[in-house]
């Protein structure tokens, strides 16, 4: 057992390094390398655990704070929970984390945004003056982005405050959306002084998680903090370049840091079977010299690589993968029929196909400003059918009378208190809300299926629920009558074509949507699912069904020729679609801790066998054509 222990215990002296950078007497920075499954958001816990002990009440007496900056809600409120909501510790997105510094700064916003608005149409005016065809769609699109900036910079005066909502839509007139928030906090830390004083005063230790996906300007501008009051703050970025997954990010990370900076390494992988930490570490052995070790007591575990054609019965293809994993690991979870495995697929749009939400989410999708918070479920808007009428429509199907009511009382805009003292007696307003519930429940009477719009209506007719503002011109047949607004980014009859195409289709769309971004959902993407483990993965591979120009598998594996493009890029030291796709791959693989299955099509699976035995991922026994 000690054996065991100590040769488990070769990551032990990096917590106490980082304890030692937070020191308020004497702060030091630090990038920590932090591999997959290596108990990054442990050492974190445990370093806050001991900081609160040593300088918590000197931080409370002078009111200063750790900043703690996640990535995602959920990894916020994980160390939250783990911290004990202990108020020393502000712990939340980078998004929130920006908002809460620039929320107050209206003028500096607003001139700001003048600035960069005029720039940015003076740029769509440069383009379309080249134009040889402006009713091509190109031309038209940027003339419409120009009218709607125009008015956007027009409205600014006007504004008296400026909103923000790190999870919502984001589309009033006086809203910043979650790029701006970005820009405009990088560069008042960059640029103003006065801003400097305040984050480092009130914020004296700055942990950044995911630092390799947070955005370039702001990791920059962080850096120009630290320099300046070293002597004042600690800055901590905890991350991993090989899991660097958006483009925005910083590149070569770690290898670009100010002087002075220490860089702690931790070497265990705690999460994953021997064979497994051996496939991701020869992945990424041509990007860097970092590697991963795993635990003593370790099994060996597996790892199978399926090749089959592009033709084939892609459902038949990954079921049949998934009985092989059964037969190979001795472990009935694999079976088809059980759903006791993660499939990870490279496009969301790919899980929506295959669970069933495609027609909902495609148009919702290719809006921009609303992308984020499909992917992540924080849209109001499709909180109003996730948060209130799929949950109420659920207990009516169960004949959960309690939950009904429970539901109406909450959420109901009839039961509010104000409703309630306006009507003539309680017992009508409730009986109006009574009919209300009754009307909707109806549009599912004798096995029907309505759409969500005409849910949206029907509950707009009623007045049962509140109706949120990017439906309400939706909410009524009439929805040509529009209010005039200066949009901030996206065009506003763009936004409600792409609401109305989304929920002119079967509710049932919405519970399928709803199931996929839920933890027990099957389905999760190569990029979504960094942090996260599974016993059980399956590694779907697929260029031509992803539709993506950012990543290339086919490239990866050498089934298809690199560009001219490629080459230019490689020849130029600059970042390749193949360096992309490498380090997906890397965070896909790196999520399995028992057994991991990769099912790639292609139209060269044998190109895709041979590269796979000669990069020295697989060996031949580890591969299947099918």
């Amino acid at each position: 057992m000690s054996e065991i222990q100590n040769g488990n215990d070769i990551d032990v002296g990096v917590d106490e390094e980082i304890f030692n950078c937070l020191n308020p007497a004497c702060p030091k920075s630090f990038f920590l390398f932090a591999g997959a499954g290596s108990g990054k958001t442990r050492s974190l816990v445990n370093v806050l655990g001991r900081f609160k002990i040593d300088y918590g009440s000197s931080f409370r007496l002078r009111r200063q704070k750790v900043a703690i900056i996640t990535y995602t809600n959920a990894a916020a409120d994980e160390i939250t929970h783990r911290l004990e909501h202990d108020p020393i510790f502000s712990i939340s997105t980078i998004h929130s984390f920006s908002w809460e510094l620039i929320s107050h700064l209206t003028q500096d916003i607003r001139l700001w945004l003048k600035q960069n608005i005029k720039l940015e149409i003076e740029e769509l005016e440069i383009a379309q003056a080249k134009s040889r065809d402006l009713m091509n769609k190109t031309s038209m699109e940027r003339a419409r982005k120009i009218e709607s900036k125009s008015k956007r910079l027009e409205s600014l005066d006007s504004i008296l405050k400026f909103t923000y909502n790190p999870n919502g839509d984001n589309t009033t007139r006086d809203a910043l959306n979650h790029t701006e928030v970005i820009a405009l906090t990088a560069y008042f830390i960059k640029n103003k002084p006065l801003m400097q004083d305040i984050v480092s005063d009130r914020f004296p230790v700055i942990l950044v998680d995911e630092s390799q996906d947070t955005k370039k300007d702001l990791i920059d501008s962080l850096f120009e903090l630290q320099v300046k009051k070293q002597t004042r703050l600690s800055l901590g970025l905890f991350g991993d370049t090989m899991q660097r997954i958006y483009s925005d990010g910083k590149e070569n990370l770690g290898r670009e840091l100010p002087l002075g900076w220490i860089t702690p390494s931790k070497k265990m992988n705690h999460r994953s079977n021997k064979r497994i930490i051996n496939l991701v570490n020869d992945i990424r052995k041509s990007v860097d010299s970092q590697f991963q070790i795993p635990r003593v007591e370790k099994e060996e575990g597996f790892v199978k690589l399926f090749i089959s054609p592009r033709t084939s019965d892609k459902t038949e293809i990954e079921k049949m993968a998934a009985r092989k994993m059964a037969e190979l690991t001795g472990d009935k979870l694999w079976m088809p029929d059980h759903d006791k495995f993660k499939i990870l697929i490279l496009e969301h749009h790919m899980a929506a196909k295959r669970m069933g939400f495609f027609d909902f989410f495609e148009p919702l999708y290719e809006q921009d400003v609303l992308k984020t918070g499909l992917l992540d479920g924080s849209l109001s808007s499709i909180g109003f059918f996730t948060r209130i009428i799929l949950p109420l429509v659920e207990a009516h199907q169960e004949g959960n009378k309690f939950k009904i009511a429970k539901i109406v009382k909450h959420s109901s805009a009839l039961l509010r208190k104000n409703e309630l003292s306006l009507s003539e007696t309680q017992l009508s307003q409730v009986k109006k809300a009574n009919d209300a519930v009754q009307s909707l429940f109806l549009l599912w009477e004798s096995n029907k299926e309505p759409t969500s719009l005409q849910v949206l209506r029907n509950v707009a007719e009623s007045g049962l629920f509140p109706i949120p503002d990017a439906l309400y011109p939706l909410a009524t047949i009439l929805s040509d009558i529009v209010e005039e607004s200066a949009e901030p980014a996206e065009s506003k009859d763009d936004m409600l074509a792409a609401w109305n195409k989304a929920l002119e289709t079967p509710f049932s769309q919405i519970y399928n949507y709803n199931a996929y971004l839920s933890e027990s959902s099957r389905f999760g993407t190569h990029q979504g699912v960094k942090g996260l483990e599974y016993p059980r993965v399956m590694v779907i591979i697929d260029d031509e069904e992803s539709k993506g120009f950012m990543f290339s598998y086919d490239k990866l594996f050498g089934a298809k020729e690199l560009s001219t493009g490629d080459h230019k890029n490689i020849h130029e030291g600059k970042e390749t679609g193949i360096d992309r796709t490498r380090r997906l791959f890397y965070v896909a693989c790196s999520r399995a801790k028992e057994s991991l299955a990769i099912v790639a099509y292609s139209d060269n699976p044998q190109a895709v066998r041979r590269n796979a035995i000669e990069f020295g991922w697989f060996n031949d026994e580890e591969i299947e054509i099918l």
